[in-house]
């Protein structure tokens, strides 16, 4: 039976969560799951789009859980598995990827920004976005949360379910996007640039960093060489008052704006509250985490999300080789 208004999100869980991941989409997430039946799945099958040793996979997978749990998703409210765990993502795929133009693929633009001056790139890295299709289509969601930088990738899955209902015949919602007015957090070590993993240590803050680390990033964000009144907000200073206003210290951040306005700011008093506002929001957190981790269960809650995700990906997967015409679907 389609579930009219469920919601699927996917995560990578190389790398570190930072802040923002969690105001951008992981605190979306945890505001969903009150309102609508959701998926996450920590995509570990496109994991291995790049080389990653076994162990180190293992480890990622399972630290992404921890976090995604400490964070607030509930595996109550919201089916949490590894996207290994479902192999049927991979059967829709490959099904899929038959319905897939080439030249859709060779148009991506995050293939291209990947692959650059890179020695060896898998097809895997190429068809990369096909798997990402299966993995919505899958669940026949209806919506999933994206930034800018993903709808390209949630219109090709549109484009995908479109032309297998074409062939086979109508079956496969339409998923859309779920722009939020999540904020986008800046490096603060380079506030032109978007806050990322990849850009190294400096240019992202952990959620589950030590505050002592927090407070040396804090402290040592670019901002500019000084105040003068009316003047236009520098990037640095712009990005700090976001950070403060999405922690929720709107009356914190009103009255440093007029101090801002007024040339009597001082950069020290808006970091020294940013970083208050940040330790406030990520203690509770770093807490939570610590108490899952020492309790062992995040296996148990992974192994029964993928058995209720398979329990979907089943009920998908035969109408669609049904609809295929494969040998033994009923």
């Amino acid at each position: 039976m389609m579930r009219t208004n469920l919601i699927f999100s996917g995560i990578q869980p190389t790398g570190t969560l930072h802040i923002g991941n969690y105001f951008g989409a992981v605190r979306n997430w945890v505001d969903l799951q009150e309102t609508h039946p959701c998926v996450i799945s920590i995509v570990d099958y496109h994991a291995i789009t790049i080389e990653i040793p076994a162990e180190t996979l293992r480890q990622a997978s399972r630290n992404m859980a921890l976090d995604l749990l400490a964070c607030g998703i509930d595996p109550e409210k919201t089916i949490l598995f590894a996207q290994s765990g479902v192999p049927a993502h991979t059967e829709l795929a490959w099904i899929l990827g038959c319905v897939t133009s080439y030249g859709d693929l060779s148009r991506m633009t995050q293939f291209k920004d990947k692959s650059e001056n890179r020695d060896f790139v898998s097809a895997g890295l190429f068809t990369y976005p096909v798997l990402q299709a299966a993995d919505i289509l899958l669940y026949r969601a209806v919506g999933v949360p994206v930034g800018e930088d993903q709808i390209q990738h949630l219109e090709l899955s549109r484009r995908v379910a479109r032309r297998f209902n074409s062939r086979y015949g109508e079956f496969f919602p339409e998923p859309q996007p779920l722009v939020g007015e999540a904020a986008r957090i800046m490096s603060l070590a380079d506030p032109e640039r978007k806050m990322s993993k990849s850009a190294g240590e400096t240019h992202y803050i952990g959620v589950m960093e030590a505050e002592s680390s927090i407070r040396k990033k804090v402290r040592s964000a670019v901002t500019d060489t000084g105040l003068t009144p009316g003047a236009e907000m520098s990037p640095g200073v712009s990005n700090l008052f976001q950070i403060l206003g999405i922690t929720g210290c709107t009356d914190t951040a009103k009255e440093l704006r007029t101090q801002f306005e007024e040339g009597t700011l001082m950069y020290s008093t808006l970091k020294n509250a940013v970083l208050d506002a940040l330790m406030d929001t990520l203690r509770p957190i770093q807490k939570r985490r610590a108490e899952l981790e020492s309790s062992g269960d995040v296996e148990k809650i992974l192994a029964r999300g993928a058995q209720r995700a398979q329990e979907i990906a089943s009920e998908t997967m035969r109408s669609v080789r049904r609809m295929v015409g494969f040998l033994g679907a009923n």
